[in-house]
């Protein structure tokens, strides 16, 4: 009687446990497309709340106050474009200081310029031995005198075929010089005025590109004529992680802050491209050494050994 009893109170208590873990299918799939119903509304109310338009109505027309404003010449315009789509998109103009993108070229002054950077890194390790360091030569060739032939000491004497050397090259040789500073200053500018003369010369908002991809890199620079190599300056060193990485993988496409920009890069490139804030900086630095007072006793510590 009691195994009875147990049996049937055992019985009961796994129906009831049954009865509560078990969902009807019906009842599950009606909890799901309500959820799915919620999470749309969801989605739908986030997108209303955000802005429709990233960037506002194109074109702009990006006027600025230049620094020692101009007389006599009038500023130059350029588009200001995008990096974050293959096509270009015309985000507006930017005035540009005719004295630093609109001088007349000098290209006496870019050779000396790119000569200057070819020979500072420059090092000659010719070599020749003089007198003292070639073999042999100890001995007194033969009597001073009573052999009716000329006086010598030593065979190894420059005058000697297989002595040493007189006035030859002594390694190692470096052929660095200080350039002056007034040719590098115009040098950059004349530079600069040849690019944006040329067409060569590009500026954009930032070198921010949604992908890593280097072929998404050159499918931008191939749809919009740039040159096969293409020099990126941006105002500071640490450029956004995409464009450094799908650059890295192209030897002919380069990144350089502003600070190092210099006449041989630009000339080695065949496309320019400077962003806003590139822009300003460069501009800041180059016309703040045209018109400072000081020029003269700034540049006295450097006077030694410029050409």
């Amino acid at each position: 009687m009691a195994t009875k009893i147990i049996n049937k109170t055992v019985a009961e208590f796994s129906l009831r446990i049954t009865r509560c873990f078990f969902i009807p299918s019906k009842t599950i799939q009606t909890n799901s497309a309500v959820f799915q119903e919620r999470l749309e509304t969801s989605i739908t109310n986030v997108e209303e709340q955000l802005p429709t338009t990233i960037r506002p109505p194109l074109p702009i027309i990006y006027s600025r106050k230049l620094a020692f404003p101009p007389k006599f010449k009038a500023p130059r315009q350029v588009w200001v474009s995008n990096m974050d789509t293959v096509e270009e998109e015309k985000l507006g103009l930017i005035d540009l200081h005719p004295e630093v993108f609109a001088e007349r070229p000098r290209v006496d002054i870019i050779h000396e310029n790119v000569r200057w950077q070819q020979l500072y890194r420059h090092v000659s390790y010719a070599n020749t031995k003089v007198r003292y360091e070639v073999r042999g030569g100890g001995k007194k060739p033969r009597p001073q005198k009573g052999s009716g032939r000329s006086r010598h000491g030593s065979i190894r004497s420059p005058i000697w075929k297989g002595g040493g050397i007189v006035h030859g090259p002594r390694s190692p040789t470096p052929y660095f010089y200080m350039l002056g500073f007034n040719t590098r200053l115009n040098g950059l500018r004349s530079t600069l005025s040849a690019k944006l003369a040329q067409d060569d010369l590009h500026v954009v908002d930032s070198l921010d590109i949604p992908t890593d991809d280097p072929s998404y890199l050159e499918s931008l620079v191939e749809e919009r004529g740039w040159g096969p190599a293409v020099l990126f300056v941006d105002d500071n060193d640490i450029m956004p992680l995409n464009i450094t990485a799908a650059s890295d993988a192209r030897g002919h496409y380069n990144l350089m802050p502003v600070y190092g920009l210099n006449v041989y890069s630009m000339l080695k490139h065949h496309t320019l491209v400077l962003t806003l804030a590139a822009v300003e900086r460069l501009e800041e630095r180059l016309l703040f050494h045209l018109n400072r007072n000081d020029a003269a006793s700034a540049g006295q510590k450097y006077r030694l050994d410029s050409v």
